[in-house]
């Protein structure tokens, strides 16, 4: 029997679709998608859809089961608000995957995301946290000390100057931590932790209790005026730090279009990782492990390097490529696609542009968590320039890629 939303009844009195039912149903004003071969109608849940409207939209009218998986540790709570939008399941008949995705890489990474669950390696430690917290303490202790101790020479507030950029770029990776949900359990401890670590330990424009505590330590040995030279140096040191190691591990990859491949492929094209070491892993808030990061995005850090055998098991198996490079070379690449080489290759200024972001604005892509990578004016300079070319070689989407450059800036 027929039912009006255009699937048919079961025995069991459930509506059942084909794929290619499910496949009509992919514009703004009418989306449905399937996660564990359930098919629920997101049409006016993607205007709430707290990750995003475009986040959710990318999979509509598709299989988003392994994305929906990555990015929702809490399955319980989301399924209060999943149990409204489910209009119905896949025909028996039917594939799991959509269109021409490989059922068995997708079969084995489930099961290697389940095996890293039952070896507990999306449990996080509290006690390496903790002692991340208490280094980046030490360090904004020890640039205060070092100036109001021996003094405010110029020696003496460079140094302090690199150790407050230090403090700052590890407490970049600690909130990216939180804002990843990989510490605590609950969603709700850690957006509130993520918050406090925003606020207290970042200088963000809107942080105040940063502000006080920065310039009641400073003002009385700088003056004002030479508060705020300090902390816009500061400020400098610690975002390139930041769009360094951002970068390093995306280029020069080719990213495009995800054409609908699986999740382990398409995260395997769009980035790489950098050579394991204690200054790698410390250097880049263990952003090294960038493959892991993209296919697990929940689980703790100090895990990757644990998963990340397997990963490359898996890899070798289905022949997928995965690249790992060393700390040098991540750092030249970043050199080798500056803003004169991709302004130098207009012709070929959307693949460059693409390949300079990194990712696109959807599950398939990791946009730099937090904001304070987005006062880098030299990005944002960049940004306007490729977006002015674009527009004059006519380009289909010059205002698509402005968009992706200025996650980073």
């Amino acid at each position: 029997m027929r039912m009006g939303a255009g699937g048919q009844l079961t025995e069991m009195g459930n509506n059942v679709y084909t794929w290619e039912e499910i496949q009509r149903h992919c514009s703004r004003n009418d989306q449905w998608l399937v996660i564990d071969r359930k098919v629920y109608n997101i049409t006016q849940w993607a205007k709430r859809h707290p990750g995003g409207f475009q986040v959710i939209h990318h999979y509509a009218g598709e299989d988003a089961t392994d994305a929906f998986t990555a990015f929702h540790p809490d399955k319980k709570f989301v399924q209060r608000f999943l149990k409204p939008l489910l209009i119905g399941e896949l025909v028996e008949t039917e594939p799991s995957q959509d269109r021409q995705k490989n059922a068995t890489v997708i079969k084995d990474f489930q099961a290697l995301h389940a095996q890293a669950e039952c070896q507990g390696l999306f449990q996080a430690q509290p006690i390496f946290f903790l002692a991340h917290l208490a280094h980046i303490l030490l360090l904004e202790f020890l640039a205060w000390m070092l100036v109001w101790f021996w003094g405010t020479s110029w020696p003496l507030t460079l140094f302090c100057a690199v150790l407050l950029a230090i403090a700052q770029s590890q407490a970049g990776w600690l909130q990216h931590d939180f804002g990843h949900l990989s510490v605590f359990k609950r969603s709700t401890w850690n957006r509130v932790v993520h918050k406090f670590l925003i606020g207290h330990l970042k200088d963000m424009a809107w942080s105040v209790s940063y502000y006080l505590r920065y310039f009641s330590c400073y003002v009385p040995l700088y003056g004002l005026l030479g508060s705020i030279v300090l902390i816009i140096f500061v400020r400098f040191l610690e975002s390139h730090w930041f769009v360094w190691v951002t970068q390093m591990n995306h280029l020069p990859m080719a990213i495009d279009h995800e054409k609908h491949q699986d999740w382990l492929t398409m995260q395997l094209q769009a980035t790489c990782n950098i050579e394991k070491s204690f200054f790698n892993d410390w250097f880049s808030g263990h952003l090294n492990f960038q493959i892991e990061h993209h296919l697990f995005p929940t689980m703790p850090r100090h895990n990757f390097h644990r998963v990340a055998p397997l990963v490359h098991a898996l890899c070798k198996k289905h022949k997928i490529p995965y690249q790992v490079k060393s700390l040098r070379q991540g750092l030249a690449d970043v050199i080798n696609h500056s803003e004169v080489d991709l302004l130098d290759h207009c012709p070929a200024a959307e693949h460059k542009l693409v390949s300079a972001c990194g990712h696109k604005q959807t599950f398939s892509g990791h946009s730099p968590s937090g904001s304070f990578g987005r006062q880098q004016n030299s990005w944002f300079h960049l940004s306007q320039q490729v977006f002015q070319v674009l527009k004059q070689q006519n380009s289909p989407r010059p205002s698509h890629y402005y968009h992706h450059i200025l996650l980073l800036v």
